[in-house]
């Protein structure tokens, strides 16, 4: 058999499997609750894998690598910010936001639970929220579909185009019928395919490149800068990229793992496994840049597209039936990703849109085939935009992560940690928050500065001031209390925690 027809034959059982795992979840989805949120029944390691698996994307086997390989240390500084920032988010958003979409009326989408959190009677919130987020996410779901295109460009010689459509469609598939479920356990598998081969690749290739003072060496004689981390950058650029981490507070697909957990308790277990899982990544995925760099100068050889190292590495240190399904975790990091940005985007249309401004009392059979109609349409508007790939993976990644951060990040906190927010407030500030994010990414200003950073303090000062300024329903000082006692309460006793 040929080297192309291993690496298919691994791809095959690789999609084959997620296709599997899809249809199991299928006939376990009978309402939107299941379909949207898997009946908040998600053990804490399924939803630490199935966090880092969809906040990771692309990304991290191909964007951040190619980012390293072409300006040495200095681009680590994201990822830094990015495990600082999970962290953080374990730790404080995870257990209090688990209770309080409890608290608040059952709440499955964060724009349900921003308007049952804040009684907003005129439900203003709720679909600014569910606007917010298919804009953003149609951008974060090209951005994958652009990373697809790239992967079987790179690693098959076959068109653009018809990589970014075989990575849709299975995708599509598979997260048309299994829902959040189905896209939770893919996430699972996918992470560990993940880790693993992030591991892996680094691990074998530090050894043909003469080991870690070979490749030091090989290193300097690109760049004597390139291991060093603050070499030609500047302080805003290395707060810009540790800025990174202030994204995760307003991420809807990460934070909605935490409400689908069974118990406040179970955070605890999670941060370890997720925060963990992300530190074997990312350390991976730097020096699998690094290690690439210096095979590539040793070897007198030069790669056209930087984002391609982790696949054209894999493809050269291991047997094609190894490297296929090496390359498949690749797949399982654009997948998995997309997937659980379709789930998210599903339920704004149909639990934040559909059903507050067209039909409230629809059957849950109707919900769940609208649900799954609204992941149809917004997969083919993200592929029509992937089609343009000028962009590139990482640029596409850093608007929309900026764009939900700094809508979400700052409501999202104030929501659980100052009892004192409004409804105003909360829109005053998401609404400012994600133009500032938007209009700064779009012009010149984002080459100074991350956009995340001014959309975040802008809506954070004007979610303060103009809650000051206005007045809270009664009772949310109640609810604020409940929520906070039974994120306490399940820490200790997670058994006195209902899990519906």
């Amino acid at each position: 058999m040929t080297d192309e027809t291993y690496k298919l034959i691994a791809l095959l059982i690789y999609m084959a499997a997620m296709l599997a795992i899809g249809w199991w979840a299928y006939r376990r989805t009978s309402n939107l609750d299941d379909y949207m949120l898997a009946g908040r029944g998600l053990k804490p390691g399924v939803a630490a894998l199935s966090a880092g698996a969809s906040d990771m994307s692309g990304w991290l086997l191909m964007g951040l690598p190619g980012a390293i390989y072409l300006s040495g240390l200095t681009e680590a500084w994201i990822a830094v910010g990015l495990t600082i920032g999970a962290w953080l988010n374990w730790k404080f958003v995870a257990p209090r936001l688990r209770s309080y979409t409890l608290v608040a009326n059952n709440s499955i989408t964060v724009p349900s639970f921003l308007e049952n959190r804040l009684q907003d009677r005129t439900r203003v919130l709720r679909v600014v929220s569910g606007i917010i987020i298919l804009v953003f996410f149609t951008f974060y779901v090209s951005s994958g579909m652009v990373a697809g295109g790239v992967f079987f460009e790179s690693s098959f010689g076959s068109s653009y185009t018809t990589g970014m459509l075989i990575v849709g469609g299975v995708t599509i598939a598979y997260t048309l019928f299994g829902g959040f479920l189905g896209a939770s356990y893919t996430d699972v598998v996918q992470g560990l395919m993940m880790v693993i081969a992030l591991i892996a690749v680094p691990l074998v290739g530090i050894f043909l490149v003469g080991g870690p003072s070979g490749m030091a060496e090989s290193l300097r004689e690109i760049d004597p800068a390139m291991l060093n981390p603050v070499a030609g950058t500047t302080a805003l650029a290395v707060i810009s990229a540790l800025a990174w981490g202030l994204g995760y507070f307003g991420q809807p697909h990460i934070i909605v793992r935490f409400m689908a957990l069974r118990s406040p308790a179970d955070a605890v277990a999670g941060r370890r496994i997720g925060v963990g899982w992300m530190l074997l990544s990312v350390t991976g995925a730097v020096f699998t840049a690094l290690v690439g760099a210096a095979w590539f100068q040793q070897n007198n050889l030069t790669l056209d597209d930087p984002e391609a190292v982790f696949l054209s590495l894999a493809q050269t240190l291991f047997h094609p039936l190894v490297a296929g399904f090496v390359l498949a975790a690749v797949l399982a990091a654009i997948m998995s990703t997309i997937s659980s940005q379709l789930i998210v985007t599903s339920s704004a249309l149909v639990e934040d849109l559909y059903k507050i401004v067209v039909k409230k009392d629809a059957s849950q059979r109707l919900l769940v085939m609208l649900g799954r109609g609204a992941v149809l349409v917004v997969s083919v508007v993200s592929i029509l935009l992937a089609l343009d790939r000028s962009n590139s993976i990482l640029d596409l990644v850093g608007f929309a992560w900026a764009g939900f951060g700094a809508a979400f990040g700052p409501t999202i906190l104030l929501c659980l940690f100052w009892r004192r927010l409004t409804a105003a407030g909360a829109l005053t500030g998401m609404a400012a928050g994600a133009v500032t994010a938007f209009a700064w990414g779009t012009s010149e200003l984002s080459s100074t500065l991350y956009e995340i950073i001014p959309g975040f303090a802008v809506n954070l000062l004007l979610a303060v001031v103009v809650s000051l300024f206005t007045r809270a329903p009664a009772g949310m000082d109640k609810n604020f209390d409940e929520a906070r006692d039974l994120a306490r309460r399940g820490a200790e006793d997670p058994e006195t925690v209902p899990a519906r």
